[in-house]
């Protein structure tokens, strides 16, 4: 006898659903991407500004700081490109239509917790199990 499919758990996101998640994602991708691109820019192009007409006392200081600003800068653009990565790996699970499903459980990650983090791929559960 075949099961009553709307007793059975939802085991996958509908096309619709995935529509509507992709959509969001390519928003935040795109403004993510531009938070890179300035961030990049920042630690690209951290010269303009300088001390050059500056006195060498002054100088040797603001190096310092032009410095680990510099560091500062890499380190968020290094966590945005990887933030980058993350969004386009959702982009990928929506096309297999395994966007939203929890690696570890095998469930729906709820959809509120998608909304907040469009690149989860554990369940709230999995995580605090980790």
């Amino acid at each position: 006898m075949a099961e009553n499919k709307e007793t059975k758990e939802k085991v996958r996101y509908s096309d619709a659903e995935l529509q509507e998640f992709k959509e969001m994602i390519l928003e935040k991708l795109a403004k993510a991407k531009e938070e890179y691109a300035i961030l990049r820019g920042g630690v690209d192009h951290s010269s303009s500004n300088d001390t050059e007409d500056t006195s060498p006392s002054f100088k040797a200081l603001e190096d310092g700081v032009s410095s680990s600003s510099k560091e500062e800068l890499g380190q968020l653009a290094a966590r945005q490109y990887k933030f980058i990565q993350s969004l386009e790996a959702a982009l990928v699970r929506i096309e297999n239509k395994t966007y939203g499903i929890c690696r570890e459980t095998g469930k729906l990650i709820p959809k509120e917790r998608l909304r907040l983090v469009p690149h989860a791929t554990l369940s709230v559960e999995a995580k605090n199990k980790r």
